[in-house]
């Protein structure tokens, strides 16, 4: 039996080009970090300037009250967390850079596995210091514990995520149905 020249069997067993863009339009774990985690701190970082939208730092000695004698840094609560006009903008920044790697999945791995270390780093960094990251990020103990999360997701996310397509494993069969195989001048062979 032959078909078409250049002609491609449609419909059958659900296992053809088909269900291959169908698991190449499916978003790895990473994808799907760097999408949610993106959107979500974006949002916190433009909403956080309603809190505080001062950009101190701790060699300023001056929280957004207009006095901190022992010159520690000091933002304001904003859903539990202590931000201020930098702790918004990183949050802002973070937020873009994810949303920017998301489409692709090598760029998603990518930057999953980039943003968890350096929020790994932070979380220790504001762990150790207490009470600011670097001199101008104010943190308290549940920015340190979300720092630690959102940086753990992120490596696991970004560890558990191809960074290419593996058709096989999307449901691709290169053409194969049975002992019969189709190729590209569209005449079948047994």
């Amino acid at each position: 039996m032959s078909t078409t020249p250049g002609a491609r069997a449609v419909g059958g067993t659900g296992t053809g080009h088909g269900d291959r863009a169908a698991g190449r339009n499916k978003m790895t774990p990473a994808q799907i970090y760097c999408l949610a985690i993106g959107l979500t701190l974006l949002l916190i970082g433009l909403l956080g300037f309603t809190a505080d939208g001062t950009f101190d730092t701790a060699a300023s000695g001056v929280d957004s009250e207009g006095g901190n004698a022992d010159g520690a840094l000091q933002g304001d609560g904003f859903l539990g967390f202590e931000v201020n006009g930098w702790h918004n903008v990183v949050h802002i920044l973070s937020g873009l850079f994810l949303l920017a790697s998301f489409r692709k999945r090598a760029a998603a791995k990518t930057a999953a596995l980039a943003f968890g270390v350096v929020y790994l780093i932070v979380a220790a960094i504001g762990i150790i210091d207490g009470n600011d990251v670097l001199g101008f990020i104010p943190v308290n103990a549940a920015d340190n514990i979300l720092h630690v999360v959102l940086g753990a997701l992120g490596v696991v996310s970004g560890l558990v995520s191809k960074a290419t397509y593996d058709d096989h494993r999307d449901g691709a069969d290169h053409g194969t149905h049975g002992t019969e195989n189709t190729r590209d001048t569209g005449q079948r062979v047994r």
